[in-house]
């Protein structure tokens, strides 16, 4: 489900916008929120100013790809070994959290 995704650091432009992003996370819920959005962004060449600066979006909101963040052992660890063996997610309490069938777990309990 979360396979493929960018790396930080790439910059994209999207469908509803005019102005370039930059990738700085990935898998993240706006606070408030029980969405759950493939990317984090901030504007590009600003950066992140602040808290209200982010732009969260999907996979399919992006409408060209301008550069691929940086990629090395780590990053590549990370995606065969964290991002791509997640399954389903959802948000409990505030926190993204694995769904077994069909439940959510309750992080609290652990």
């Amino acid at each position: 489900m979360y396979k493929n995704l960018l790396p930080i650091g790439s910059v994209v432009k999207l469908t509803e916008g005019e102005r370039l992003v930059m990738i700085c996370g990935r898998i993240a819920v706006p606070e408030g929120s029980d969405t759950i959005y493939d990317f984090v962004g901030c504007l590009y060449p600003e950066g992140l100013v602040g808290e209200t600066d982010m732009i969260f979006f999907n996979r399919s909101s992006i409408e060209t790809l301008l550069f691929i963040g940086y990629q090395d052992s780590q990053e590549l660890t990370f995606r065969s070994e964290v991002l791509d063996e997640l399954g389903e997610l959802a948000v409990v309490d505030g926190e993204i959290v694995p769904v077994i069938a069909d439940k959510k777990i309750d992080s609290s309990n652990e």
